[in-house]
């Protein structure tokens, strides 16, 4: 066994304990197919209020920029579904968002298996990416054998489908490289059919400023009109395209304590949804995702979902 080959085994046993589902490796190079795509995307106006996406072009399609020295990208995917879902007639939150905030708690399994890096291997320079930099992590994961990027533009994966964060920790070390799977979408076009706001505009390409989960969390201003009646009932997110992907009928619930829901919110009627307070939003949401668009906008999106009188 050669050196590269025993790091890897070492990296993917320590990301399996930690509790990662699958963990993957790719060479830090620069997205060759991925740049004229994202340029694009982003010349048709797709990211809407999302100017961030605008920043860095060249540090998102070449993580060697990101860090210095960079050899492999090391992608990993952690489980976030449900054990218990919400009950139906009642206004919706993405599951992603149930328990606590995934940033914090990929972040310390990232430190962890960086600290495990350092100790095993030797001294690494790395940086740990949790959706909070310049990355294209559904890119590198792909290219890491953990899935395809399916026709909603999510991450699929054969044996677990796609209720998963995609992280990333990119190091000056090299390793056994993986290699990209087969697209395995064929014919379907379910994610398609079901987008309550037509934002997936033809397979594999999603209008951002069209998508739910970007109207009821990036976008600050009020919500266009033309969307009303369009919502399906949801106001922090949006799951359509995954709940009705015939490969997460595969999809198990994980076993990440903090992703658990607060008791309260299971049972939350639509009711209860419209009447609450903000000691009800900070207790029920305290740590979570949900944070991220404030109590205002909650209140805002409650509003906008309402269906007309």
């Amino acid at each position: 066994m050669t050196v590269k080959q025993r790091h890897t085994q070492l990296l993917k046993a320590e990301a399996q304990r930690l509790g990662f589902l699958s963990c993957g490796f790719s060479k830090a190079e620069f997205l060759e197919e991925e740049a004229p795509r994202l340029e694009k995307w982003l010349k048709q106006g797709m990211q809407g209020e999302m100017r961030y996406m605008e920043n860095h072009f060249d540090k998102r399609l070449d993580p060697r920029k990101l860090v210095d020295g960079a050899k492999s990208v090391i992608s990993l995917l952690l489980n976030y579904y449900p054990t218990r879902q919400q009950e139906e007639g009642t206004y919706k939150i993405s599951k992603y968002a149930y328990g606590k905030d995934y940033h914090q708690v990929i972040k310390a399994k990232l430190r962890e298996l960086h600290a495990f890096i350092n100790r095993e291997i030797g001294e690494v320079n790395g940086r740990a990416f949790v959706d909070s930099a310049p990355v294209l992590d559904k890119a590198w994961a792909a290219r890491s054998g953990l899935g395809w990027i399916g026709k909603h533009s999510n991450l699929l994966t054969q044996q677990t489908g796609s209720f998963y964060f995609i992280a990333e920790l990119i190091v000056d070390l090299e390793l056994e490289y993986d290699h990209p799977v087969t697209d395995h979408c064929g014919t379907c076009t379910a994610c398609i059919d079901a987008c309550p706001t037509q934002a997936i505009v033809q397979p594999y390409v999603v209008d951002g400023s069209k998508c739910i989960s970007y109207l009821t969390i990036e976008l600050r201003e009020e919500i266009p009109s033309s969307f009303k009646d369009k919502m399906d009932d949801w106001i922090f997110g949006c799951d359509v395209c995954q709940d009705v992907c015939p490969w997460n009928r595969f999809s198990r619930p994980h076993s990440e304590p903090l992703f658990d829901p607060h008791p309260d919110l299971l049972e939350m009627s639509k009711k209860d949804w419209a009447e609450i307070t903000e000691e009800v939003f900070r207790n029920v949401f305290k740590g979570s995702a949900v944070k991220r668009t404030k109590f205002s906008g909650l209140k805002r999106n409650i509003a906008f979902t309402k269906p007309r009188d």
